[in-house]
C-alpha cells in the first residue's frame, strides 16, 4: 500500500507565497521523487494556480471542503464538480474545524462524501475525539460512531481515505503516544470491515501536530498509512521531511 501525505494549508496563503510554496515542493518532487503519494490542499482561491505550479511533478491536488450539492444557490460554497474541474483528485471532509466552527454533523459529512465520490473525487474523511472525550475514556467509541455515521456505505479504497485527528492534538504541539495511535488505527481498520468495500486497502492517515521530530516513529506504527499535515505543511522543509518519513 502506497502511503499518502496530504498538506492541509487551511485558511493560509496569498497568491505569491502559495504559488511559491507549490513550486518549491514541485521542484523537490521532480529532483528526488519520494515513494509516498503527496497531495496539496490549499484554499480554494489557490487551487488553479497551485495546479498549474505542480503540473508534471507527480504531486496531487485536493480541496478542503465541498457542498452536499453539485451546484445551486449556495453563496460562498464550492461544489465537488468545481473541485474536480480545478484539478483536484481529493477533498478533505469532516475536519474538526468544520465540525466545530460550522456545526457540521456526521450526516452532513456523509452527504458531502456522497457528493465528492459522485464527482470523481477521493474523500478524506476526518474523525477524532475531543479532550473531554479522551479524558472520559470515550476515544474509540467516538471514532467508531463518527465512522459509522459519516461514511457512505461500501466505498472502495479508491474513493475513501480516513484521517484520525485527535481534536485536542491539532495545533497544540501535543500528540498521542505511538501506542495510542496504533490502538485507534487498529480499531478504525476493524470498523472499516463492515463499512468499506475493501477495508484492508483503505488508507488511514494520522493528523494532529505531526512534525519532522515524530513523523518517522508514527509512520512505523501498524495501520498508519500516511499523514494529514496542518501547520507543518506551510513550511517546505518541514513538510518534505514528514513526507520523506513515509518513503
Amino acid at each position: 500500500m502506497r502511503k499518502l501525505v496530504a498538506g492541509n494549508w487551511k485558511m493560509n496563503g496569498l497568491m505569491a507565497d502559495g504559488v511559491a510554496r507549490a513550486r518549491d515542493l514541485a521542484a523537490r518532487a521532480k529532483a528526488k521523487p519520494l515513494a509516498c503519494e503527496i497531495v496539496l490542499c490549499p484554499p480554494a482561491t489557490l487551487l488553479v494556480p497551485v495546479a498549474q505550479a505542480i503540473a508534471g511533478s507527480g504531486l496531487g491536488l485536493g480541496g478542503q471542503d465541498c457542498h452536499t450539492a453539485a451546484a445551486g444557490p449556495h453563496t460562498g460554497d464550492i461544489g465537488a464538480p468545481m473541485l474536480k474541474d480545478a484539478g483536484c483528485s481529493y477533498v478533505i471532509l469532516g475536519h474538526s474545524e468544520r465540525r466545530q466552527d460550522h456545526k457540521e454533523s456526521d450526516a452532513i459529512v456523509r452527504a458531502k462524501a456522497v457528493a465528492a465520490v459522485a464527482a470523481g473525487l477521493c474523500a478524506i474523511v476526518c474523525v477524532g475525539e475531543t479532550a473531554a472525550e479522551r479524558a472520559s475514556g470515550r476515544t474509540e467509541a467516538t471514532v467508531v460512531r463518527e465512522l459509522q455515521n459519516s461514511l457512505p456505505p461500501k466505498l472502495s479504497a479508491a474513493a475513501l481515505v480516513v484521517a484520525y485527528e485527535p481534536v485536542w492534538a491539532i495545533g497544540s504541539g501535543r500528540t498521542p503516544t505511538a501506542q495510542d495511535v496504533g490502538s485507534v488505527h487498529a480499531r478504525i481498520r476493524e470498523t472499516l470491515r463492515d463499512l468499506a468495500a475493501d477495508a484492508a486497502a483503505v488508507r488511514i492517515l494520522y493528523g494532529g501536530s505531526v512534525k519532522p521530530a515524530n513523523a518517522r516513529d508514527l509512520a512505523a506504527v501498524a495501520n498508519v498509512d500516511g499523514f494529514l499535515v496542518g501547520g507543518a505543511s506551510l513550511n517546505g522543509d518541514e513538510f518534505w521531511s514528514i513526507a520523506a518519513a513515509c518513503g
